[in-house]
């Protein structure tokens, strides 16, 4: 794979990402947060088996795994149950643009756990991805933005984030060395098992034969493309341009769900949303500027 291609795919997994807030938006009503994300990590899981079983093998964590991956999963289950509740009450923009937060809750996690430095790069587009966040949340309007009109649903979601900061910033804290294939499979396992919990009587109250097939449908795709896909694109492009290049792409998600819901039939949002987008957008070019620089290679090199 070339220098080039890795950044094509980096791009790509973002925009399987994408959808995710904006599939979700589709079928957040159609059944509980729950019972959807036991159903999406469930069938995650089982599609993963296959591969797990030739390259490694499934084998018994034991309690220092378990309780590994449990931490990860709690920290996960929280962050996807709040994505999908929140959607009930807000839209996909807002949480999309909600979700840029994460690399800079991470940012000050990594600080605190792992002692690691922020760098002016870094903080810049922290700070920019933070602008673009607030401007696209309150649609440009500073009076909405000093009254902190903040719907329940964005509210919800953006304490997932606080939560995805610091699942991502505990991942390489506690990797024993195991294949991230391993660790992977066991968190989605883990995580179905939680969400079986926290459903619990709820799959008694949902109407299954009434279930529309785009719900299905929509389901598959949630476990196949942005969690089943997205797993080898981002594990293999990590290798070749590093994780903070992949990772900063993730600035680029507004804007593809933007597009993905004026492929829907949904429209574009206001004119006054669409600065904001741009300023997020920015927050990737910065991250990009700020990696070649600390690697000591020529910004202007094409990569």
């Amino acid at each position: 794979m070339s220098i080039g291609a890795a950044h094509g795919i980096a791009v790509v997994a973002m925009f399987f990402i994408a959808t995710i807030f904006s599939v979700g938006d589709l079928i957040a009503d159609s059944m509980p947060a729950s019972v959807l994300m036991t159903l999406r990590f469930g069938f995650a899981a089982l599609l993963f088996t296959p591969y797990i079983l030739w390259r490694h093998g499934i084998r018994w964590p034991g309690l220092s795994g378990l309780w590994r991956y449990g931490l990860l999963s709690l920290l996960s289950t929280i962050f996807f149950w709040s994505m999908f509740e929140s959607l009930r009450y807000t839209d996909s923009l807002n949480t999309s643009a909600i979700s840029t937060t994460i690399p800079g809750f991470t940012a000050i996690y990594g600080a605190i756990l792992m002692r690691e430095r922020l760098g002016r790069y870094r903080f810049a587009a922290l700070l920019l991805g933070l602008v673009g966040t607030l401007w696209v949340i309150f649609r440009g309007d500073p009076d909405r933005l000093i009254a902190l009109e903040l719907n329940k649903g964005d509210a919800l979601f953006f304490a997932g984030c606080i939560s995805m900061g610091l699942y991502a910033a505990l991942i390489p804290k506690l990797h024993r060395g195991e294949p991230v294939a391993v660790m992977s499979f066991w968190i989605m396992v883990i995580v179905t098992a939680m969400f079986i919990a926290v459903a619990n009587v709820e799959f008694v109250h949902v109407a299954w034969g009434r279930i529309d097939g785009s719900v299905w449908g929509s389901l598959v795709w949630l476990a196949i493309g942005p969690t089943m896909l997205t797993f080898f694109m981002i594990q293999s492009t990590s290798l070749m341009i590093g994780a903070t290049r992949v990772q900063s792409y993730s600035y680029l998600i507004p804007a593809f769900v933007l597009v993905f819901d004026w492929a829907l039939g949904r429209g574009l949002p206001t004119a006054m949303t669409i600065p904001g987008v741009v300023i997020v957008l920015l927050a990737t070019l910065v991250i990009q500027r700020g990696v070649l620089v600390e690697a000591g290679e020529p910004t202007n090199a094409k990569d």
